[in-house]
């Protein structure tokens, strides 16, 4: 893409323009906002100290600089950012408009590392000019990160301190190579940020490869702004500055050493960095160093997947088959929760069933006194994912606002007449609103939101994790490897999200979730990674027709603030001689959540931990009965005893979803006992047919929630 880099003069913007350049972008420009006074302001944006010397970046790398001036104020200090006259955010979206206007730039690149205020309002600009954040160092961890710029040959100095453990008089025009020991050890004291994200220090670069020319100071003067006796606040200014020839190459920088290297994207997804050293480990193991029985287990899986899923069951249902009546569900609590059921979008275009759809969703919701804005969670099943842009293109027009709800879409069994099912989570939060993260810029953290929906959502001690494919952060393409490298990616993703929802919540306080694989014998190892790092989260493993971009998984889960408070149930009981139910719980002790994963099975419940048993096509080896309708109702009653912690009170809402295998059974006998349920108990149901489920013998899986 053709980008133009915001420059401050400080390390991050340009290592951020090295990353660029080493994903293959052309930097064509670059801008700059300098104080409108011509001396140091207190920006919320921007830094302001040395701007003196940006001037010379121009020169110094060949490329057109633009410049405007700014007066720093920070009138909209507000969470989300919305255009404000006159606040300092409508001089970056004037610069970048200029620059659009005659370079016809696609991108924009920021060297934001931690700054929420800052990133949302890139994001706000680049959403209303159309073009796309570019912003590689985004949440890295920051020692990692310094060192990198330092063997990278960016030669930057302090130009500022305000902090305890920095003082003018002795760091002030020190390296960032000569400082960093330094700020090792103030962060250890005094919870110091290494890269100064806190406006610990600010700096500025002298050289880095992509000079062509180095900037020399010939003359500079301290100013102490504040000489306070702990944390004494001053300044570098610049009275004169030259540039100096140097006969290095890009890469090369002048260093006897050899070229300047610079990690590629894919590196960027094998590090192994501290804060997933436990949780991602085996990322970059060689297969030597995996465990006898898992090599077996993944070459066996690899032969297997060559051959294709061999028992696919049926690939399209009849009308007549699915949902015989409207069972479009709708509930809400006193907690002002709301919750939707198997909205269903009817006619052969998807544009015009979506459509449909979330016409009628936001009229359920108008009843209640909701709107599209109050929905947190929802999940999509269509029919055709190649239709998935025009899901997208008709989804964007209804969830256009600023946080739109978290989202997962998978391709499963349904009818020619069905393109669409939807399910969705809604919140009333004129108090308490949630806590939304919408990343739309492109970095090496987790994948970049560019459409409407969110990473996640948190409501109180909830956090609600979009569907997470393999894709690689920083290219937006999915990784070209095989389930086990796309499970342990998709779940660092999960891990990264929930991490920076919450910096206390990780991977291991999912309490419950769904892992959508297309292809039964990819369960095993996604089981595997899963067990690898969690914490009794229960997991419903669904084999679906297709999922975004063609992974081979995808991860959507919730995860609870509380986790320790947490407890968990396994049970299991034999209804006759023909089905079996395996149940799992997870609940709290104040009992204000409840979850379940239920599997009901055809003759012996096999576990999963033998591919030959994943493998075998045991299933045609049973006599695959219709279930009855009064043993699925004693099931169902079964699991909203434990749900409901045996406590009726029809205050309760339980939100179901039921998968079930549509080789194996007719979708009316799930339909007729829900309908009978409903008239006893608060229930939203959504009833979704599925190729395959979580071994060969289980022809439902039933997944319940229930919370205040």
């Amino acid at each position: 893409m053709k980008v133009v880099a915001l420059v401050s003069g400080g390390k991050d913007s340009c290592y951020n323009m090295l990353q660029c350049i080493a994903a293959g972008h052309e930097i064509v420009a670059l801008a700059n906002l300098c104080p409108e006074t011509k001396e140091e302001i207190d920006s919320y944006m921007y830094q302001s100290v040395g701007y003196e010397g940006i001037d010379l970046y121009s020169e110094a790398m060949n490329l057109p600089l633009y410049r405007r001036s700014t007066k720093g104020k920070a009138l909209n200090q507000d969470k989300f950012y919305v255009p404000t006259s006159e606040d300092e955010v409508e001089d970056l979206y004037e610069l970048l408009k200029q620059v659009k206007d005659e370079l016809n730039i696609e991108a924009v690149a920021v060297g934001a590392v931690l700054s929420d205020y800052q990133r949302v309002r890139v994001e706000n600009v680049c959403s209303r000019l159309g073009i796309i954040a570019l912003a590689y160092l985004w949440r890295r961890d920051q020692e990692e990160l310094l060192q990198e710029m330092i063997d990278s040959n960016i030669k930057a100095i302090v130009v500022k301190v305000a902090a305890l453990g920095l003082h003018p008089h002795k760091h002030l025009g020190l390296t960032i190579a000569e400082i960093k020991s330094h700020l090792v050890r103030m962060k250890e004291k005094y919870g110091l940020n290494i890269c100064g994200e806190g406006g610990e220090y600010e700096t500025f670069t002298l050289d880095c490869p992509l000079f062509t020319k180095s900037i020399h100071i010939d003359d500079q003067e301290v100013v102490i702004h504040s000489d306070d006796a702990f944390a004494p606040v001053g300044y570098l200014i610049f009275k004169k500055l030259s540039l100096l020839n140097k006969d290095d190459t890009l890469g090369t920088n002048g260093d006897p050493d050899g070229p300047v290297t610079v990690k590629n994207m894919l590196e960027h997804v094998h590090v192994k960095n501290p804060d997933d050293y436990v949780l991602y480990l085996d990322d970059s193991r060689d297969p030597c160093d995996l465990l006898e029985d898992e090599t077996t287990l993944i070459d066996q899986i690899d032969a297997l997947s060559e051959l294709g899923d061999s028992s696919d069951g049926v690939t399209n249902i009849k009308s007549s088959d699915y949902l015989s009546r409207d069972m479009t569900t709708l509930a809400t609590n006193e907690n002002n929760w709301c919750w939707i059921g198997s909205v269903i979008g009817n006619g052969d275009d998807i544009g015009d069933a979506l459509t449909s759809v979330l016409d009628k969703l936001s009229a359920l919701l108008n009843q209640k006194n909701f709107t599209l804005k109050n929905v947190i969670c929802l999940t999509l099943y269509i029919r055709d994912m190649s239709e998935y842009p025009i899901v997208n293109q008709v989804y964007h027009k209804y969830f256009n606002h600023t946080n739109p709800p978290v989202r997962a879409c998978v391709q499963t069994i349904l009818p020619d007449d069905v393109p669409v099912i939807l399910d969705a989570v809604c919140k009333s939060y004129t108090e308490n609103n949630p806590n939304f993260l919408h990343v739309q810029s492109i970095s090496h953290w987790a994948p970049a939101n560019i459409g409407p929906y969110s990473q996640a959502a948190r409501v109180n001690d909830i956090i609600y994790i979009a569907g997470m494919i393999p894709l690689v952060p920083g290219s937006m393409k999915l990784l070209d490897a095989g389930i086990l490298q796309q499970c342990k990616l998709a779940l660092r993703h999960v891990h990264r999200v929930i991490k920076a929802m919450d910096p206390n919540t990780h991977i291991r306080d999912v309490v419950m979730g769904f892992c959508f694989v297309t292809n039964k014998l990819h369960i095993d190892i996604a089981r595997r990674e899963w067990e690898k790092r969690t914490n009794n989260g229960i997991v419903d493993y669904i084999v679906v027709t297709g999922l975004p971009r063609n992974a081979l998984v995808e991860w959507y889960v919730w995860a609870h603030r509380a986790n320790n408070t947490f407890q968990y149930e396994e049970t299991g009981y034999c209804l006759n001689d023909h089905h079996h139910v395996s149940l799992r719980r997870r609940w709290n002790y104040d009992n204000s959540v409840s979850a379940i994963v239920c599997y009901v099975s055809n003759g012996l419940s096999l576990s999963i931990g033998n591919v030959a048993q994943v493998t075998s096509n045991q299933e045609d080896d049973f006599n695959i009965k219709s279930l009855p309708e009064s043993t699925l109702l004693e099931i169902i009653q079964y699991i909203l005893s434990r749900l409901l912690n045996e406590n009726k009170q029809l205050t309760y809402v339980a939100n179901f979803k039921i998968f079930y295998k549509a080789s194996s059974m007719n979708c009316s006998v799930i339909e007729n006992v829900f309908n009978q349920l409903i008239q006893q108990y608060t229930i939203v149901p959504t009833i979704i047919p599925v190729k395959h489920l979580q071994n060969p013998n289980t022809i439902m899986s039933i997944c319940a929630l229930r919370h205040y």
